[in-house]
């Protein structure tokens, strides 16, 4: 006979401090208030129950700024995970900040594969054991490569930036302490959907993967992808949902029995609140709404971000003040940039703030226009049309761009009406982040790019120049269409005019 034990775990990702519950229809949804309530109502009902965070705590709330991340720490303690992994947004306050901020969390961050270059020592630990009712549950942490690209100005940070690498990695731990009997193997991770299915199909069955939890992509999943025998799943992004498993385990054979999984709807209707927390948020946002409520401008009318993958009219708007107010020829504005899907059209700082989170100094670079094209070709890649998680960019005003993705190939690449020169040289502005990526970016080495000319920092704040600008010029307005036109393979266009 089966000795078997039942495990809830329960888990969220990307949550992108999304602390308050949000009225939509006549429901009140998301919010860690409900988000707690339901956690704490599940701990109570269930006998064996683990909650886990698969990244991405950090960004998108103004909380989370002003406090850089001190706010969401202390609320995530209230919420009290059983274990976490980094995401790409924690290293956003820098590594040593993160590193200060884990000092402040009571819960265990793992992550397997960041370390330091120079003697290949782990900056955390890369996995953890929790023993519930006689049960050993292995949690292993991997985190994106996107990690590595922020770091990469601090040569002593590595990563595994491979999927090959990682498994290994995993095959590693795996191998070490299933000799101390672990019941269950549970990969925390962050490098999106499509990469966790092909990571699944990499690991050996004999390391005892069971479940794969995963972040970055933000899908939405109505039921479990299985691959190689190992479910995976995500929890979409912010509180509006969480995962939950309820698995039998065969302890015997340290395997998965049976299990169900589904996505519970955070609501008023099935979590009660918890009080403690929306006294905790209330205090942080007391202190910011003072700060945060000045109007900056009024658009004529709301513009909206509707995909990062296609123009947008708040794409063009912002790149378009960064290009005037630097005196650049062209600006290509990183669409992850713009984290809102729409704003206006009375604009406060509070609202610009979540919107545009991302606060890098402004480099110029000098481009012929061969390498320009070669670097739009890189952006328009089969893969970022597909919806991978990739950079993309917004166009300036005076760049005029129709791509056929069947034939990867331009229509019409044009500045200020005129074909693109391949010997000319265009002054061309990129935030640091993307400066610092312009290799793996646009497939473009830096030392080629300052053979043209010496790049040069324009601004050390593209919000402050946003702002300024915003503050100056009211009524602004922006199309959204007629700079990036893509003839998609099945057919559709983007981009166009109506």
């Amino acid at each position: 006979m089966k000795n078997l034990k039942k495990l809830t775990l329960l888990h969220s990702n990307d949550m992108h401090g999304d602390f308050a519950a949000e009225q939509i229809d006549k429901d009140l949804v998301g919010g860690v208030s409900m988000l707690s309530g339901y956690i704490n109502k599940v701990r109570n009902e269930e006998k064996n129950v683990l909650y886990a965070i698969a990244g991405d705590m950090f960004r998108g709330s103004i909380i989370d700024t002003e406090f850089r991340g001190i706010s969401t720490i202390q609320i995530m303690n209230m919420l009290g995970p059983d274990v976490v992994t980094l995401g790409n947004h924690e290293i956003d306050y820098g590594l040593a900040h993160l590193l200060f901020l884990e000092k402040c969390a009571e819960f265990p961050i793992v992550n397997a594969n960041m370390h330091v270059s120079t003697n290949h020592k782990r900056l955390f630990d890369p996995c953890k054991i929790i023993e519930i009712d006689g049960m050993k549950v292995l949690f292993i942490g991997i985190i994106t490569e996107i990690a590595l690209q922020a770091c990469k100005q601090d040569k002593l940070i590595g990563t595994f930036v491979s999927l090959d690498e990682a498994a290994d990695e995993i095959g590693r731990i795996c191998n070490t302490y299933n000799a101390i009997d672990v019941d269950f193997t549970v990969l925390l991770t962050h490098i999106g959907f499509e990469e966790d299915k092909k990571l699944a199909q990499m690991l050996d069955p004999s390391w005892g993967v069971d479940v794969i939890i995963g972040g970055h992509s933000h899908t939405f999943l109505e039921e479990p992808a299985v691959v190689n025998g190992i479910p995976i799943v995500q929890a979409g992004t912010g509180t509006d949902q969480i995962g939950r498993f309820d698995i039998m385990i065969d302890t015997d054979n340290n395997c998965i029995d049976s299990f169900t999984w589904k996505a519970v709807p955070i609501n008023d209707k099935n979590c009660p609140r918890d009080p403690d927390i929306e006294r905790v948020i209330g205090s942080y946002q007391t202190k910011t709404d003072a700060k945060y409520g000045q109007i900056l401008t009024k658009f004529v009318r709301r513009l909206t971000h509707p995909s990062r993958f296609q123009e947008t009219e708040l794409g063009d708007l912002f790149a378009d003040i960064l290009k005037n107010a630097l005196g650049t020829d062209i600006f290509l504005l990183g669409s992850g940039s713009i984290r809102g899907e729409s704003l206006g059209p009375v604009v406060t700082k509070g609202d610009f703030n979540i919107c545009f989170p991302y606060d890098d100094p402004v480099h110029v670079v000098w481009w012929t226009g061969a390498q320009l094209k070669h670097g739009l070709l890189r952006m328009l890649r089969d893969e970022a049309l597909a919806g991978a998680h990739t950079e993309f960019y917004q166009l300036s005003e005076g760049l005029e761009v129709e791509y056929n993705q069947k034939t990867h190939s331009f229509i019409k690449f044009n500045f200020e009406g005129e074909p693109v020169d391949d010997e000319k040289l265009f002054s061309v502005g990129l935030q640091h982040y993307h400066f610092t990526n312009i290799e793996d970016s646009f497939d473009l080495k830096l030392a080629d790019v300052q053979k043209n000319r010496k790049d040069r920092i324009a601004a050390s704040s593209c919000i402050q120049v946003l702002e300024e600008t915003l503050i100056n010029e009211t009524h602004q307005n922006a199309q959204g269409t007629g700079r990036l036109i893509i003839h998609r393979e099945d057919g559709t266009v983007t981009g166009m005019a109506v």
